[in-house]
């Protein structure tokens, strides 16, 4: 009797505990929302679309500079994204268990903090042209536009633009994209520092939620 009536209360603590751990469904219901997986195709996107936009800008006129058309930005971001998908696929955990993948945790950091500046460096570039191009005073010449910040200003520096058949595309079109590579780049800095901050916090403030099995002789939860 008594045996049966044990039987019967571990059966129900057993049923209890299970209903209280995690459906293995539960981790597949967000993969996307995984770290680093979430953060590295957002750098993807925001890397193409530095990109593209870049290009559309050098399309305008072979006379940009590489600081006004951020191509190479956008590139050097999408290279960290991959390393952030090279991440993903190797199983993460907060602890190190290899080499290969504290390699891993360590480069897709240091690449982080440098997407940071170097979008906070673009940002800058295109802040001070989108100002500049703002003020323009532009003049049609041939297949050139010249363009000057002050008209009376004698010893004012001219910008010329070739290739251009019509200025309204350098104080139109051209301020437009640099206000858009501002908003992009703001977004990729953001980005990049929130997957540097959850690599720093997983390392030195160790938090993961993985799955959790429970034990039945110890009645504690244990991670994995």
């Amino acid at each position: 009797m008594r045996q049966a009536q044990k039987d019967s209360s571990d059966k129900k603590e057993g049923k209890k505990k299970r209903e209280e751990s995690p459906t293995p469904d539960d981790g597949h219901k967000c993969r996307v929302c995984r770290f680093p997986l979430l953060i590295a195709l957002l750098q993807l996107l925001l890397g193409v679309a530095v990109t593209a936009v870049a290009f559309l800008m050098l399309a305008i006129s072979p006379s940009l500079l590489a600081r006004e058309t951020p191509h190479w930005a956008g590139i050097i971001l999408c290279l960290v994204s991959i390393l952030g998908f090279v991440l993903y696929c190797i199983t993460y955990v907060p602890d190190e268990k290899t080499s290969k993948q504290f390699i891993v945790k360590l480069l897709y950091f240091v690449l982080c903090m440098i997407g940071l500046v170097i979008s906070v460096l673009v940002m800058a570039f295109a802040a001070h042209h989108y100002e500049q191009t703002s003020s323009f005073i532009c003049e049609q010449k041939a297949e050139a536009c010249i363009c000057i910040l002050d008209n009376e200003d004698l010893l004012a520096r001219t910008f010329t633009y070739e290739g251009v058949s019509d200025c309204e595309v350098i104080t139109g079109t051209l301020t437009l994209y640099f206000l858009i590579q501002i908003f992009l780049n703001l977004a990729q800095a953001l980005v990049c520092a929130v997957g540097a901050f959850i690599m720093w916090k997983h390392r030195y403030q160790v938090f993961f939620a993985g799955l959790q099995i429970g034990s039945p002789s110890t009645q504690q939860w244990q991670k994995v």
